[in-house]
Formats: C-alpha cells, structure tokens, sequence
C-alpha cells in the first residue's frame, strides 16, 4: 500500500476558524461556494439483508453488530468525529425497529459492506429527506432501505446541533432541488448540514489555507492508526466514504507534511 504512516500521538496546530461559533450560517459568511453534484456511488442498490451482511437472519430484530473500519477526526485539536467501538453504540437494527428508536431531526445511517452509508434526515411517520440521486428528495426509509440495516448518528459529529425544527426546516427547504442547484458532494454532507448548520458540509464552503488542517485517524486495530491530513473537512468526508465503500486507504497526505 505503499509507505507506512507513524501513529500520531500529539496533534499541535493552530486554528483557524471556519464557521460561525453558534452553528448557524449566515448568508454573508459563504465563501467560495460551488454548485454541483457528485459523481460519488449514491445508488442504494437493491440487495438483501443477507446480500450485506450473512451472519444475520432477515427475521432478527435485535441489533447486529457489524465490522466496519473505525474513525476520529480533529481540527484545531478538537475531535469534530468519532466512529469508535469504545465510545458509542455502532450496532445496527432493522428498519422496523430503527424507526421506533427515531425523533423529527434525527440523522440516520444505512449500512452496507461495499459502499458509503447512506445518510438521511427523519422526517416522521417512516418518511426521510435526503440527496439521492443528484437530488434532494422525501421518501420512505422502508423503500430506499432495499433490506439494509440502519442506525441513528445523532452524535457521530461532535458540533453543536440546532433544535429540531430548524434542522427539519433545513432539509425540507431544499426539498426538490436538482445537480445543478444543489451543493453538497454526498448524503452525509447534506444530513450533516441540515442538522448543524455549518457551511463547512458545502462543496467550496472552506478558503483552502496552508495553516488550515483537518486530521483523519483511521484505527484500523488498537496498535495500527493511519492519520491523513486535509485542508477542508468536504475533503476529510469525501475520502472517508471512499474507504468506507473500499476498504483501501488512499495516502492522499502524511501528517510529517509531505504532501
């Protein structure tokens, strides 16, 4: 895979801030925003339960608890994500029972083994908001689950979040937009703005400076962590998903500076 990244044990950087301090954006805040929409897998193919994940039985209703590549994230020394076993609950249950776990602003994940989760924003009554297909749509979680499993990351970010009626108000303010008017680059962007507000989630929502550095910890076993180094967290999220789908970890950058 090429050469070997030191486990990073001390992150020292400077920060430099990139987004209103209450979480909500205000329109003369936005920088450099582009338009348009990726060409990251968004399919939700249609597969099985089994298809996904064969140690479990359709019929089970408790949760399942899957193998899945472990993540934090820093920025200015603070931890902005977490995807880790020791911290959180990152079992995976049915729809059916996902749904009876869900509030109006909840953001959920649907899980599978060879493509980024797919994020969405609970609505109520099993109905979602979120970017599909190149598009910002409302729809049944039962339909667009295709047999996947799911789970609610309400704190897989670790920003401030907006009361539920302004994150329900984002997501259904953009409800029918298309590629050419949408800006965020996958589902996680666009739930995760939609719940705290930050222009950061947006394609082009970050000035690219030198001193402006994102971290990603890939803890691939407890004595085996990657670190790669980012300039715009659209970038950190962008990378994360494709190892998510891959299971490769691309060396786009080493945190010694050599880039």
């Amino acid at each position: 895979m090429g050469n070997q990244l030191d486990r990073i044990t001390h992150l020292n950087y400077s920060e430099l801030p990139t987004g209103d301090p209450s979480g909500i954006e205000k329109d003369e805040l936005r920088v450099g925003v582009a338009y348009f929409f990726s060409d990251e897998e968004e399919e939700l193919e249609d597969r099985s339960q089994s298809d996904s994940y064969k140690d479990q039985s359709p019929a089970k209703e408790g949760p399942v608890a899957p193998k899945e590549i472990e993540y934090s994230a820093f920025c200015c020394q603070e931890c902005i994500f977490s995807k880790l076993r020791e911290n959180e609950d990152l079992n995976i249950y049915s729809i059916k029972t996902l749904l009876a776990m869900c509030r109006p602003g909840d953001l959920l994940e649907l899980v599978t083994s060879d493509q980024p989760p797919h994020w969405a924003v609970y609505e109520r009554n099993d109905q979602v908001i979120h970017l599909y297909r190149g598009e910002i749509r409302k729809d049944s979680l039962f339909e667009i689950s295709n047999g996947r499993l799911g789970r609610i990351v309400n704190s897989r970010y670790r920003y401030r979040p907006l009361p539920a009626d302004l994150v329900m108000q984002n997501a259904s303010s953009h409800l029918g937009l298309g590629s050419g008017e949408i800006c965020w680059t996958n589902s996680e962007s666009f739930a995760a703005w939609c719940r705290f507000g930050k222009r950061e989630f947006k394609a082009g929502g970050e000035v690219h400076a030198s001193e402006q550095r994102y971290f990603l910890k890939v803890h691939l076993s407890e004595s085996n962590v990657h670190t790669l180094m980012f300039h715009s967290l659209e970038d950190l999220i962008r990378e994360r998903r494709k190892v998510d789908a891959s299971g490769i970890l691309k060396e786009l950058s080493l945190v010694n500076g050599k880039e």
